[in-house]
């Protein structure tokens, strides 16, 4: 099922980014997404973490929230560096990662580095060490929504 999923996401993929319909660039795309997919069964890297597609649908909701905290980040983050005095705080915090998996705790991470003014500097044991711009984009990950909505989307429950 999965590498049935993979097939059909690469060639997607190649068709939207491509924009090619020609019957011979559409054989083209479905063989490189043939080799890709061969090489991968081969690597061993279709499984639960490699092509999560049991999150398919927990992402329809949370990618939405994701774009627009990363919308609101940025503004927050444009506003404070411009300003002629700029309003920053660079702060260090951990934060709990609830999620069980570490596929939960990488998704985590990756959402708070991709969130303007926050990075993810370290991961383990279920704490996610983070370097913030500003204190209040801390406190703002210590209250929890974030984690709250990946452990929502992985279908992990404390």
């Amino acid at each position: 099922m999965r590498t049935l999923s993979l097939g059909s996401v690469l060639l997607i993929a190649w068709l939207l980014l491509s924009g090619h319909f020609e019957p011979m660039m559409i054989g083209f795309g479905i063989a490189s997404c043939v080799v890709v997919v061969i090489i991968t069964l081969r690597m061993e890297v279709i499984d639960h973490e490699g092509h999560p597609i049991h999150l398919s649908w927990g992402a329809l909701t949370y990618w939405p929230w994701l774009m627009a905290e990363i919308v609101k980040a940025n503004w927050d983050v444009a506003k404070r560096v411009l300003a002629p005095t700029p309003d920053i705080s660079p702060t260090m915090v951990r934060v709990h990662a609830s999620q069980k998996s570490d596929l939960g705790q990488v998704i985590y991470a990756n959402s708070i580095t991709l969130t303007p003014g926050t990075i993810s500097v370290d991961v383990g044991d279920g704490v996610i060490l983070v370097h913030s711009l500003t204190r209040a984009g801390a406190r703002s990950l210590e209250e929890g929504e974030m984690d709250r909505r990946v452990t929502r989307m992985t279908g992990e429950h404390h």
